[in-house]
């Protein structure tokens, strides 16, 4: 139990080491801006955009942080209230979670083209209201409602993923900002960060509620209640933007919007994928790393008991414990992104090559090592790559997909995501030697990623 207790405590005093650091850099570059005088006029530009991103960030993180909420509350409980509290059987949970991935990846075929069409905030109000529904089906015991619940909870998770972030950024581009690089990756960042948190705060509140009402539908509830304040939020404070097929209301640009006049947006969003070779090689790295991801949630507990036993433990693993030190060490990679970026110019390229091949070497080792700090460690340092990934992978995004067709765009790249996830949900089996096959793939697939990026991405 130590070793999970010292982790911990390693992992705050390294986010705290990082928090400083960036704090003192900020200090140091506000008070040499004041003490010279030629940067006082470029200072006085970067204060007004500042103040622009801040406007902007208020009015989206607490929306970001809810509707991610929602979604954190109901982690923890999916699997034990059909498996526990309504008594379904193994095979029928598989196939429950399996046709909601089907459904989020026959979805983001058309969800993305959806919210170009007919406007981002109208997508996240529908993201709302389907993600409410679905947590209201739990109510029933009933197998077709049940069924209906996964079907609206995979449309939910392709909005959640791309809707939500395509807004952002077409509001980000409004701004004309003259850094529009560092700020939209400071965003990204702060997002991350925060999300872990969050993730903390809704684990510890989910368990809470169930203690209290003696249920586990109570955090699906009380994620319907974040997504109704949510759905409220968006409603009164976000202006509406749309793709560039809405009315003319863009002006077109690129190779998409070219093609508009003559396709439907979903057939024009996928040629772009497959005809632009940086936006294709992000959806290989996006689906072998996300995907390995999904691999890591559903196998890092029994990976985790597996050397706790061979150790000679007979107590429990600490899993809210773990959960806390992986979300640490998420937000540390996250810090460390935003730390590297503001004070240096490390291109995104490498530091997505660097991540990647990073997290390949945390799944290969804990497929040949049997030792549970080695293991645990590992999974750390997986949790820091994520950090770094998604604030990374959301500023590339930004830059070379079109704002007239991103929602299209985003949606399409979360197809071959969910046909992953689906494939490897079909052929999971039980026992250690599966799950040293699936992290020895994953390591693979990662490394591939690594080299797709090095060579293709401009």
């Amino acid at each position: 139990m130590d070793l999970y207790r010292t982790t911990l405590a390693g992992s705050l005093l390294l986010n705290g080491v990082v928090l400083y650091q960036s704090y003192r850099a900020k200090t140091v570059a506000s008070s040499e801006s004041v003490a010279n005088p030629e940067k006082v006029e470029h200072r006085g530009r970067e204060t007004g955009d500042e103040e622009r991103v801040t406007r902007l960030k208020w009015r989206f993180l607490p929306v970001y942080l809810l509707v991610n909420g929602a979604d954190w509350l109901q982690g923890p409980y999916i699997y034990p209230i059909y498996k526990d509290e309504k008594g379904l059987a193994e095979s029928l949970v598989a196939l429950l979670f399996m046709v909601g991935f089907l459904s989020g990846g026959v979805s983001a075929s058309f969800a993305g083209a959806f919210a170009d069409r007919f406007g981002r905030k109208a997508a996240c109000l529908a993201y709302c209201v389907i993600y409410s529904l679905s947590c209201l089906t739990l109510l029933s015991d009933q197998i077709v409602l049940l069924f209906l619940g996964r079907i609206l909870g995979g449309i939910s998770a392709t909005l959640l993923y791309s809707v939500f972030e395509s807004w952002l950024v077409a509001e980000f581009n409004g701004l004309m900002l003259e850094e529009q690089g560092s700020a939209l990756s400071g965003i990204f960042s702060t997002m991350t960060t925060l999300n872990g948190l969050v993730a903390i705060g809704a684990g510890i509140l989910a368990e809470s509620l169930v203690g209290m009402v003696g249920t586990a539908k109570a955090p699906f509830m009380a994620s319907a209640v974040c997504l109704s304040i949510a759905f409220i939020t968006i409603s009164k404070t976000w202006p509406e933007n749309y793709g560039a097929r809405q009315g003319g209301s863009e002006e077109s640009t690129g190779l998409l919007e070219q093609q508009a006049n003559d396709e439907a947006p979903t057939k024009s969003a996928l040629r772009l994928v497959l005809q632009d070779k940086n936006i294709l090689t992000l959806a290989v790295a996006s689906c072998f790393f996300e995907g390995s991801l999904f691999l890591f949630i559903f196998f890092k507990f029994p990976a985790l008991k597996l050397c706790h036993e061979l150790a000679g433990s007979s107590s429990d693993l600490p899993f809210g414990l773990i959960f806390a030190i992986l979300m640490c060490s998420m937000m540390f990679g996250s810090q460390l992104y935003n730390n590297v970026t503001s004070s240096s110019a490390a291109p995104a390229k490498r530091i997505l090559i660097c991540t990647l091949a990073l997290a390949s070497m945390c799944f290969f080792f804990p497929a040949y090592v049997r030792k549970e700090s080695i293991t645990l460690w590992a999974f750390c340092i997986f949790e820091v790559c994520c950090g770094i990934y998604y604030p990374v992978m959301g500023s590339l995004k930004g830059k070379l997909i079109d704002d007239g067709a991103r929602a299209s765009v985003y949606g399409i790249l979360r197809v071959p995501l969910n046909a992953f996830v689906v494939i490897a949900l079909s052929t999971t089996k039980e026992g250690e030697h599966h799950r040293d096959l699936v992290f020895i793939t994953c390591s693979g697939l990662l490394l591939v990623a690594a080299l797709a990026v090095h060579r293709i991405l401009a």
